[in-house]
């Protein structure tokens, strides 16, 4: 009780001084005000959307869905599901390991004040800006047409691998240059060389700023249609290899709204889109807090 007396003290003493600071300053209380009705109005758009999407999607969640094959009678969203994680799977192994390392060139290798990395940067920040129907254009020409691999899980996973490739790698910059310099003079000053200071100091501890890159690429790759409608295809079942045609979640959800046929199944699939992207990032989470804790 003591405690929460002073507590309520500290609050109410507090409270006067934020007051009288307002008093002074109209001004800031004037932003005080934007910022929380900006927190409110934002919050309350994420809640309403998601709110909808459940109360849209959920009726209609049922085991016809989740059949093993797509027909015209049950529109399951299994294969467009199985398609989703290897896509997802194969953007990132290709875009991750590029990102993480044009990352450590930049930050660990690169002189300062050398004219390439300010040529990547703005290639990096250009590429961050182009919209995803050019990718998907440019996919269909050097992809599809050119290197003949057609319309397939590999040309979408390639494309996408581009798109993602850029933020990943201003992610993975970030976080390599928030890892304290005394890090690497300690690591030194062991006796560690460059190559073992990087990979056994520097990268663990810029891990947790890795993923949450890593994560944001998810969500585009998750969410992605554009891109893979002129890259991967629309077909509605799993491919026998990684070189056949399929659809994704959020190409399902668009080529059912489109049709107009089956709206209420597409609302269903945008409730699965929508769990999937919060395993994800769930996961991602865990596994940067155990990685950080290590």
């Amino acid at each position: 009780m003591a405690k929460e007396a002073k507590l309520e003290k500290i609050n109410q003493v507090s409270w006067k001084q934020r007051m009288a600071s307002y008093k002074k300053t109209p001004l800031s209380l004037v932003l005080n005000l934007l910022a929380t009705l900006s927190i409110i109005f934002t919050v309350a758009v994420l809640v309403i959307l998601i709110g909808y999407i459940l109360i849209k999607g959920i009726p209609y969640l049922k085991p016809d869905l989740f059949a093993f094959n797509y027909t015209s009678d049950n529109v399951s969203l299994f294969p467009a599901i199985v398609n989703t994680v290897i896509m997802t799977l194969l953007a990132l192994l290709f875009a991750v390991p590029l990102g993480i390392f044009a990352a450590i060139y930049l930050v660990e290798y690169a002189q300062r004040g050398n004219k390439l990395v300010g040529v990547v940067r703005i290639t990096a920040e250009t590429l961050s800006g182009i919209p995803s129907i050019v990718f998907g254009l440019f996919g269909l020409l050097f992809f599809v047409t050119t290197m003949k691999m057609g319309l397939s899980l590999f040309s979408g996973a390639l494309t996408l691998a581009i798109m993602i490739l850029p933020s990943v790698m201003r992610t993975s910059e970030e976080a390599l240059k928030s890892v304290p310099d005394s890090f690497r003079q300690g690591s030194f000053g062991l006796g560690a060389g460059k190559l073992r200071t990087v990979f056994r100091i520097v990268l663990p501890s810029a891990v947790p700023g890795i993923l949450s890159g890593v994560i944001l690429a998810v969500g585009r790759i998750v969410g992605e249609t554009a891109a893979l409608i002129y890259t991967a295809g629309t077909v509605a079942q799993i491919p026998a290899n990684i070189m056949g045609s399929g659809r994704t979640l959020a190409v399902h959800m668009y080529v059912l709204s489109s049709e107009g046929l089956h709206i209420n199944q597409s609302y269903a699939t945008a409730v699965v889109l929508l769990i999937v992207v919060l395993l994800i990032n769930g996961i991602s989470t865990l596994i940067a807090k155990r990685i950080s804790k290590g």
